[in-house]
């Protein structure tokens, strides 16, 4: 299952793959977020760093929203990893925990 990971996400990128959910249930199946910056100012208010069950690193995180997110708000949240089968990989597992 999904999990989070302390292996390096950085080349991940977008391959198309998205989830719907909120935040608080992103927290409540896979913990606090690797980063938030729930401000609205940037790209990205918040991200977690993840790895599938095989330990194939992804990430979620919103994608220019500019603007605070709410909490029990229902969002589209885009999969970044290293190709287009780890997101759909990623995107199993995290609709399983969903």
């Amino acid at each position: 299952m999904a999990q989070k990971t302390y292996q390096s996400t950085n080349g991940t990128s977008f391959h198309g793959v998205v989830i719907r959910a909120t935040v608080n249930q992103l927290i409540s199946a896979f913990g606090d977020p690797s980063m938030e910056y729930n401000t609205g100012e940037d790209k990205v208010n918040f991200e977690w760093e993840m790895e599938t069950n095989v330990g194939e690193v992804f990430t979620i995180y919103d994608w220019k929203e500019y603007r605070p997110i709410g909490r029990d708000e229902f969002v589209t949240w885009h999969i970044g990893a290293n190709s287009k089968s780890v997101c759909y990989d990623a995107e199993k597992e995290l609709l399983k925990k969903l």
